[in-house]
């Protein structure tokens, strides 16, 4: 379980109730299930705040239930608080906004909150009966819903299933990328240390009152919203994830959505998303990644949570040009997919070669 957004809570969610707060990006990142790396990427933050907001709007326009409350306007709230205005951070007071009204690239997204329970585990042992009897109906569903537009050479799921297993007529998975008519849906682990892809049994039992198949109905019209304003981008979807609560009997989109952390695009075939960093460091620091996977067996083999403390290696710090590039494919990217000029970049195409040539 890791994060590079800080957490704000202004108003505590009750079992009847839900709460405010808001997520603050950062613009630390992370990689591999490791947390907080050794760099930060200027404006990764605004642009995954950017981008999410904007995919939570599209998605209400159509009529998708989600958390989302608008984003927090920081030269507004600056100006009230120099005036001597309320405090701009009080949930009653504070400028919140729709991204277009944002005067600058905003960082901080306004939602509404649901109870998030302790899940208790020995070991690799979790105990969602008791997350469950403490969550009642207003809970974070301790799942990750996954789609899939397209199956690229080394995804995981070519590991773990046959082409048959998802009506694909291969006796077993080409070498070249394999793009899909109809998106496949997955259910992995949300709280677990290292997730885990599921069955749908289990996942419908780890939902709780959550019905899996109207999750998977959500997933697919998020994938369908975001899919096709990407392509409005000239940048393909190949997939993503979305987390959901439920609430009053209603599953609502929750955390954030179709980011290029979240999810994974393409621009004429080169990565725009956090797989180009991912992908950077397999390249140039291959014994941490490898360090990284035989500690995440290890832990497996030992019925253990923390598999971190069981890594011999440690990453080490990017190089100055990749950083500015990473940036600069970061705000480019988020430029292209909301149609408007919301950071000092060049163009995507011109942020997509400086990546390429790295």
């Amino acid at each position: 379980m890791t994060s590079v957004k800080e957490f704000r809570v202004e108003r505590e969610p009750t079992a009847n109730t839900l709460g405010r707060g808001a997520f603050v990006f950062t613009d630390d990142y992370s990689v591999f299930d490791w947390g907080k790396m050794p760099d930060e990427i200027p404006d990764k933050g605004a642009s995954l705040c950017s981008m999410g907001a904007f995919n939570f709007e599209l998605l209400e326009d159509e009529g998708v239930p989600t958390h989302y409350r608008g984003v927090v306007s920081e030269a507004r709230s600056a100006s009230d608080s120099r005036a001597g205005r309320d405090d701009p951070r009080d949930p009653d007071t504070a400028d919140v906004v729709s991204l277009a009204d944002a005067e600058e690239p905003p960082t901080e997204m306004a939602i509404e909150l649901t109870q998030v329970p302790d899940l208790p585990h020995e070991g690799r042992d979790y105990d969602y009966d008791a997350f469950h009897a403490a969550a009642g109906d207003n809970y974070l569903i301790p799942l990750e819903v996954v789609f899939r537009n397209s199956v690229p050479v080394g995804s995981s799921l070519r590991r773990r299933t046959t082409p048959a297993d998802h009506g694909l007529d291969f006796e077993e998975w080409p070498e070249g990328v394999v793009q899909l008519e109809e998106p496949i849906v997955e259910f992995s682990t949300k709280y677990e240390e290292s997730d885990r892809y599921l069955s749908r049994r289990e996942a419908d039992r780890i939902a709780g009152l959550a019905d899996v198949a109207e999750l998977e109905d959500v997933a697919r019209e998020v994938n369908r919203v975001v899919t096709e304003r990407a392509a409005e981008a000239e940048l393909v979807h190949e997939d993503g994830k979305i987390e959901c609560c439920y609430f009053d009997g209603e599953i609502r989109v929750a955390d954030v959505v179709g980011t290029f952390d979240e999810n994974r695009f393409t621009f004429h075939g080169q990565q725009v998303s956090k797989e180009f960093v991912r992908q950077y460091h397999k390249r140039t620091q291959p014994e941490w990644v490898e360090a990284v996977d035989a500690a995440k067996r290890e832990a497996e083999e030992r019925d253990v949570a923390d598999w971190k403390s069981l890594c011999e290696e440690s990453p080490e710090p990017l190089d100055d040009a990749v950083v500015a590039a990473a940036r600069d494919l970061y705000a480019a990217g988020t430029n292209a997919y909301v149609g408007r000029d919301m950071f000092d970049a060049p163009s995507l195409e011109d942020a997509v070669a400086e990546v390429r040539d790295l």
